[in-house]
């Protein structure tokens, strides 16, 4: 969130003083980017195979935006909702010939991360990482971003600065890894929901895309963070960036991003044109919140939100099955001729399929003209001789 305070880095390194290990996957978090059709293992594994699929299943508004220039209405009432969470992934490697889409499912990261119980509902958290130029900062991002929120001692109370600092915290990490370990030179876009309760806080650094399904409309709580968006670009300009053919500095296609230290003229530890600060969106539930979407931008090239929640809707109505629902995404766009990796994540709010949706008849109004009722008149007059 630009402007938003930010926190010192703290937890950068190990007791050795090294950074953190990026390829040694947390055993609290499932972080994959599969691209056959194996099942992915259940919780506390370690980090995936190369080249693997992935179907996971986990049984477990007014709204007001943190970002400075979205805002989304919703109707205000009191509500007593609880949100019963169930989630699915799945990832694919596309057409390319590398997998660098990533993802994490926790249902329940209390559990999970052994985090003493602050909320009656639910505690779940969910992103998917876009990595550039190799896997490696995706990997990181995914197994480290998540400790970096938890471990915050403001954790829950203060969650859109924790999760920002979260970002920014990876970010610098990722930096001291690179300069132990130059091969580790990469980027990634981030895009992460954390539910607590009924609150949901979504952080994008990229172009990821979180998108709501509130009763058959699609929301969106994030904004793609592309060069051609004047805001963006207005900010990489008072960054000292440019925006040359659609892409930052002549290289990226996105704006904002984790990693990507080794391109020269993106960043600096006094800024630069590439960001890794993340835009926040946080909402409150309501029973008319059916699930949620998110997805690298191999979905999103291919699909319009309203798009995808109609098809998304329409599956879940079939089979009531989230992983499923995903895999279904995921092979659409397939059929629709995405060119890049793709990786989705549908987290439903409900036990029950979503409701058929009825909508209401319109009232039409009906006249007679002067001729038509003189038409009438004469019929009826007819009619009594």
């Amino acid at each position: 969130m630009e402007g938003s305070e930010v926190g010192s880095f703290e937890n950068g390194s190990t007791s050795e003083g090294r950074p953190p290990n990026p390829l040694a996957a947390a055993a609290y978090w499932q972080c994959f980017g599969r691209a056959d059709g194996v099942p992915s293992p259940r919780k506390k594994s370690l980090a995936p195979v190369p080249g693997k699929k992935t179907l996971v299943r986990h049984t477990s508004l007014q709204m007001r935006t943190k970002t400075s220039d979205v805002t989304v209405e919703a109707e205000s009432y009191e509500t007593t909702f609880i949100p019963i969470v169930r989630s699915g992934a799945w990832a694919d490697i596309g057409s390319r010939s590398s997998m660098e889409d990533v993802y994490v499912c926790v249902d329940n990261f209390m559990d999970d991360y052994g985090l003493k119980n602050f909320t009656d509902g639910p505690s779940a958290f969910y992103g998917v990482f876009d990595g550039h130029g190799g896997k490696h900062a995706a990997d990181f991002a995914c197994s480290n971003l998540p400790k970096f929120i938890f471990e915050d001692k403001d954790f829950p109370g203060d969650i859109e600065r924790v999760v920002s600092s979260a970002f920014l915290q990876t970010d610098t990490a990722f930096q001291e890894a690179c300069t132990v370990d130059a091969t580790l030179a990469s980027g990634t876009t981030a895009l992460t929901a954390l539910l607590v309760g009924r609150l949901l806080v979504v952080a994008n650094a990229g172009d990821c895309r979180a998108v709501l399904c509130r009763r058959g409309k699609a929301i969106e709580l994030s904004r793609d963070h592309k060069p051609i968006c004047s805001k963006e670009k207005k900010r990489v300009e008072a960054s000292g960036g440019s925006v040359y053919d659609g892409y930052l500095n002549g290289q990226l296609n996105v704006t904002r991003a984790l990693g990507d230290w080794h391109m020269e003229g993106m960043k600096s530890k006094d800024g630069g044109p590439l960001s890794a600060e993340p835009e926040l969106m946080t909402a409150k539930l309501t029973e008319e919140d059916e699930f949620l979407i998110i997805g690298c931008d191999g979905i999103w090239d291919v699909f319009r939100s309203q798009n995808a929640v109609d098809f998304a809707r329409r599956r879940l109505q079939e089979h009531n099955d989230p992983a499923t629902c995903s895999k279904d995404l995921v092979d659409e766009a397939l059929k629709r001729k995405s060119g890049d990796n793709l990786a989705a994540v549908v987290v439903c709010f409900h036990h029950q399929r979503p409701p058929n949706l009825i909508a209401p008849r319109s009232r039409v109004q009906r006249s007679f003209s002067a001729e038509g009722l003189r038409e009438l008149q004469s019929f009826l007059d007819d009619l009594k001789t």
